[in-house]
């Protein structure tokens, strides 16, 4: 089994920060691609950065240079700092994580959510 626990979701005010963390564990072997997504209600869960095993990062144009993306592979832990948070970065956001697990099988798990509100 392999579990991806978010944390770090609030409410916060607009141009405020905040920093959400995943931490996997369980039966892993390798950790590869890790992510975050994030789902507002009635739209498609989107990407909003990701990061390779060896720290080669990508980010959606909307959150580019606001957002930073981070991992520590010894703790098998993402985060994502979000910074100048705007209402419309309000959604669910979803951790993902591309891995290997002990039995040798690579796939692909989710996080619950966190909820992030931003507004005044």
């Amino acid at each position: 089994q392999v579990q991806l626990v978010e944390s770090g979701g609030g409410l916060v005010q607009p141009g405020g920060s905040l920093r959400l963390s995943c931490a996997a564990s369980g039966n892993i072997r390798s950790l590869y691609r890790m992510s975050w997504y994030r789902q507002a209600p009635g739209k498609q869960r989107e990407l909003v950065a990701a990061i390779t095993s060896g720290g080669s990062t990508n980010y959606a144009d909307s959150v580019l240079g606001r957002f930073t993306i981070s991992r520590d592979n010894a703790k098998n832990t993402v985060y994502l700092q979000m910074n100048s948070l705007k209402p419309e970065d309000t959604s669910v956001y979803y951790c993902n994580a591309v891995l290997e697990t002990t039995g040798r099988v690579t796939t692909t798990y989710w996080g619950q959510g966190t909820q992030v509100t931003v507004s005044s």
